[in-house]
């Protein structure tokens, strides 16, 4: 990369001195990362061991999973360090991949959510021919489509456009990388980087969503038109992905606006916590949310970390006071 201010890192300026009490935002966020983690592996390691899960729905879930472990692993060390550290800079090499890790996984998040409503849509729609179109092969091409597509577009994004820019600067106002104020600091042409830029966001994002609410409204209408069982069955799967939607979507949101315009106003704690959130609260919501709304996987990860002799005692005890 040529730039003119000849540093060989950037300065993150969001970080603020908040004395000792950083030690407790590293111990908060240090126990969300393990959280995170231990959320996002029991749940994948459940849907590996148990055959009855092994269906198009939950293996395309482990890949949401091992999406959320690959961002915030993207994330959560960077940020650990730097909560502890005096001096928050970062090198062009380290901030590039960061910017690779975090955005990839938004896509990756999208686009996975989106294959998810396309599975169900296939599923409730056309229950006859959903096992002879949603074979295994087509989930393993889709899951790989959606982690080769992402990888690609941030390879042309982040290396082949902005890491050709001539740069006047190096702080950046957030806590992590972000390739749109890497972008800001060119005083070279950044045209096509821009448009680029803008022309990904309204196809993954906008397109996507747009995509995902109209196989979801068309799962809607054969729904109201089928039997109260079968309702039933399509609310109990589709409200957790629908859910997740709109918890990335709007965390997603806070972001574009808080790059796209000013927010000087808005006080820096908020503004620190709006551009986070996506990166920090999806990880962890989605396992749970998953966990507790689909009965199987729900059945399942208590059995693994309750036992089953122990599961088995309480649902007869329960049947027991059922019948008294």
């Amino acid at each position: 990369m040529i730039n003119s201010t000849q540093d060989s890192f950037f300065t993150l300026s969001a970080y603020v001195d908040i004395g000792i009490f950083k030690y407790l935002c590293f111990l908060i966020v240090l126990a969300v990362y393990i959280a995170t983690i231990c959320a996002n592996v029991l749940i994948i390691v459940t849907i590996c061991i148990t055959r009855s899960l092994h269906e198009p729905m939950y293996l395309f879930l482990v890949s949401l999973f091992a999406n959320e472990l690959y961002g915030s692993t993207g994330l959560f060390p960077f940020l650990l360090v730097q909560i502890l550290s005096d001096v928050h800079t970062i090198s062009y090499s380290l901030c590039f991949l960061q910017v690779f890790c975090l955005y990839s996984y938004a896509m990756i998040e999208f686009l996975t959510i989106a294959v998810m409503s396309y599975d169900r849509h296939l599923a409730i729609c056309y229950p006859l021919q959903y096992k002879t179109r949603m074979t295994f092969n087509k989930i393993m091409f889709l899951i790989a489509l959606t982690w080769a597509y992402a990888f690609f577009i941030m390879v042309l994004m982040g290396y082949c456009l902005a890491g050709r820019l001539q740069l006047c600067g190096n702080i950046i106002n957030k806590v992590y990388c972000d390739n749109y104020y890497i972008v800001r600091l060119a005083c070279s042409d950044t045209t096509v980087n821009n448009v680029f830029g803008l022309f990904n966001m309204f196809t993954v994002i906008f397109g996507l969503i747009v995509f995902i609410l109209y196989t979801y409204l068309r799962i809607l209408k054969v729904c109201f038109s089928g039997s109260k069982q079968t309702r039933q069955k399509a609310v109990s799967t589709c409200i957790p992905h629908l859910v997740s939607l709109v918890n990335f979507s709007c965390g997603t949101f806070f972001e574009i606006v808080q790059s796209r315009f000013d927010m000087s106003s808005v006080p820096n704690v908020l503004r620190v916590f709006l551009s986070l959130y996506f990166l920090t609260c999806q990880p962890l919501f989605n396992p749970v949310l998953y966990g507790l709304r689909m009965s199987k996987i729900h059945a399942t990860c208590k059995i693994l970390l309750v036992g089953k002799k122990e599961t088995t005692k309480n649902n007869k005890h329960d049947k027991c006071r059922a019948v008294m």
